[in-house]
């Protein structure tokens, strides 16, 4: 998997692609998130627009994310799942959980 952070006035915005998955992609995320956090950057939208897969660990890792940002007063948010991933999140149930958006500027605004 592969991360591009792009600033967005006080928003740090993850264009994430490729897989997130046991072993590879989970541990990307949550480095760069960490990364993140520890800088002080505290509103993160993950772009998923280009994540084309993710397993169960994927989604542990995007819950571990939601929760050590809101443990240090910082938000995650999620941009444009893919249909895999949107089904995903339906299944899981965690659409209910974090806020997701389909375009960009709506998501910037909402923070």
């Amino acid at each position: 998997m592969k991360t591009t952070v792009r600033t967005v006035g006080q928003i740090s915005v993850v264009d994430l692609s490729g897989k997130i998955t046991i072993g590879e992609g989970d541990v990307v995320l949550r480095d760069k998130v960490h990364e993140l956090l520890e800088a002080g950057h505290k509103k993160i939208l993950l772009n998923l627009e280009k994540v084309s897969y993710m397993d169960s660990a994927g989604i542990g890792e995007l819950v571990a994310c939601f929760k050590r940002a809101r443990e240090k007063g910082g938000t995650v948010k999620l941009l444009r799942p893919s249909g895999k991933v949107e089904d995903l999140l339906q299944l899981t149930k965690l659409w209910e959980v974090f806020e997701i958006f389909s375009e960009e500027q709506p998501a910037i605004a909402s923070y």
